[in-house]
């Protein structure tokens, strides 16, 4: 048994998201935008935080499973890939009545995390592709 522990975050993520959509709710996410590897549009980002939409109406090819985060948004019209690592996630709860599940602060970059993007980059990289088996996904 390895003594390093996978984050229980990107789990709970996802819990709180099928959650909210099998109820019918509207899961947002709350993301501290400073967080190393965070892609999204800056113009959007308030007090260093962004509140993002994940609805199935809201988003296109969400991926929940793997890490980072990804899917693509529309902002002012344009699509964006957006791209979070789960530790920048503050909370995910749903809009209509605020049950979730708050994280509070960022988690902690790992010893070996990845360098963090260029200031000032406003377009979000180009998120990779999911490979293997296909993933479902629920269409209302």
């Amino acid at each position: 048994m390895s003594s390093i522990s996978r984050s229980r975050r990107p789990y709970l993520i996802r819990a709180i998201y099928a959650w909210a959509v099998d109820n019918g709710y509207t899961p947002y996410l709350l993301v501290t935008a400073d967080y190393p590897g965070v892609a999204v549009p800056k113009s959007h980002v308030k007090e260093g935080r962004i509140t993002l939409d994940l609805s199935p109406m809201a988003v296109r090819e969400l991926n929940l499973e793997d890490e980072p985060l990804f899917f693509s948004a529309r902002f002012g019209g344009a699509s964006v890939d957006i791209v979070v690592p789960s530790g920048a996630v503050l909370a995910i709860y749903a809009r209509e009545n605020g049950e979730g599940i708050v994280f509070g602060e960022p988690e902690p970059l790992p010893a070996a995390a990845p360098a963090p993007a260029a200031p000032g980059q406003d377009e979000p990289p180009t998120p990779p592709k999911p490979g293997g088996r296909p993933k479902l996904r629920v269409v209302k």
